[in-house]
């Protein structure tokens, strides 16, 4: 009898397995929790011996409050009038004539079928998700092998609030350097979506002639809303709703501009004029600039950055191309900008348009979230390749230019 009580009060193996599992699982996110804790503390330790506590914190208090006053709202308003174009395009047939311009370039550059031209006009005239919402019509998808639509999020990241970034750049009092950044962006989604589709043969050769979806609509017409409206109404809809959407993208660009922004100034700019830390807006402990002036003749060759304070833009931009934005005019003010870094920005934000924050979202809606390595891996060399054609570009019309 005693034997068997001790049997039976033995635990079974599974049990003592999910406990020992248990464990390692509290115990890593103890461990987790230290480092977290370890690494707040460290970097606030860091800021607030170099600057003073209270300095430090006024800093980010003010420089937050003066990005969302004069940055922010900003951008807001340049989302809500470009929302509002974009509409309008949509109502009156543009994006259809863009999108059939455009059609005999996909195979040929992207491999892709002609109908992922939307997909890079909806995203230009919006933010990378469209090509999603897109993505999720069969009518859309059925084009489509299966390593083509996965390159999707690729593609559709490359030209992701491309028109936002250009206007801003023109608003800033530069032209013809953001169209100089758009051709660098568009050749650096043809090396993003190639290498993409690469990646995915690679790994399931059966994409390459699997279909992305089982059932075909090519032949089933679009079903469309038929109810009249005047021109008048037509139009007052458009902007309106077309200007509702930008308000949407202009708060949610508010996180990434304020937090991200805040934290990469305070690692770019130094101290006051008179080398003191006041607890004014855009002071900080110019860590970036030194780190970048250790390799910055990599920058300088590849990029044509003059100066290494310029690379916190693309930094920035691998999170949240409208808090990359946001470093422009104070770069612009303290005179490190020049045509070439305009060019580069426009080619690197609107290419990279945030994709860290942006692509696992995107694949895991498509069902392919194991390939997100592989996807960012491509897009970072996509977005350099786009910096670089920008950089060459700029110095080829500043030649020709020089000689004519």
């Amino acid at each position: 009898m005693e034997l068997k009580a001790q049997t039976e009060a033995a635990p079974a193996p599974a049990v003592k397995s999910e406990k020992k599992a248990a464990k390692k699982k509290a115990a890593a996110g103890r461990l987790s929790g230290i480092i977290c804790l370890a690494v707040v503390f460290g970097l606030f330790y860091y800021l607030g011996q170099a600057m003073g506590t209270a300095n430090m914190l006024n800093t980010m208090m003010h420089t937050a409050h003066d990005l969302l006053i004069n940055t922010v709202f900003y951008l807001m308003g340049i989302c809500v009038l470009t929302g509002a174009l974009g509409r309008i395009f949509m109502e009156f047939g543009v994006v259809k004539l863009l999108e059939h311009i455009l059609r005999p370039l996909m195979k040929p550059l992207f491999n892709l079928p002609g109908v992922a031209s939307l997909g890079a006009v909806m995203t230009f005239l919006s933010d990378n998700p469209a090509i999603i919402s897109l993505a999720s019509d069969k009518r859309f998808s059925s084009y489509f092998k299966k390593f083509q639509f996965i390159s999707l999020t690729n593609f559709g990241t490359a030209f992701g609030m491309g028109l936002l970034v250009i206007v801003f750049m023109v608003g800033q009092g530069y032209f013809w350097q953001p169209v100089i950044g758009f051709i660098g962006a568009f050749c650096g989604c043809i090396v993003s979506t190639r290498i993409m589709q690469h990646f995915v043969i690679r790994n399931y050769p059966k994409f390459a002639t699997e279909d992305a979806v089982e059932t075909h609509h090519h032949d089933k017409p679009e079903e469309e809303e038929k109810t009249e409206k005047t021109l008048f109404i037509r139009i007052l809809n458009s902007l309106l709703d077309g200007g509702r959407s930008g308000v949407d993208v202009g708060l949610a660009i508010i996180p990434g501009v304020l937090i991200i922004s805040t934290f990469v100034m305070i690692m770019t700019f130094g101290p006051s004029a008179t080398g003191e830390y006041t607890g004014a807006a855009y002071e900080g402990v110019a860590l970036l600039p030194w780190l970048a002036g250790k390799v910055n003749f990599i920058f300088e060759w590849l990029f044509g950055f003059g100066d290494p304070h310029l690379i916190a833009f693309p930094i920035t931009a691998l999170g949240a191309v409208g808090a990359a934005l946001g470093l422009v005019p104070n770069f612009i003010a303290q005179g490190w900008v020049d045509g070439n870094a305009i060019a580069v920005f426009t080619a690197i934000g609107m290419c990279w348009s945030g994709y860290l924050s942006t692509h696992t979202a995107m694949l895991d809606s498509l069902g392919y979230r194991d390939l997100t390595p592989k996807a960012i891996l491509a897009h970072t060399i996509g977005g350099i390749v786009a910096a670089v054609t920008a950089h060459l570009l700029f110095i080829l019309v500043e030649f020709l230019a020089a000689s004519f």
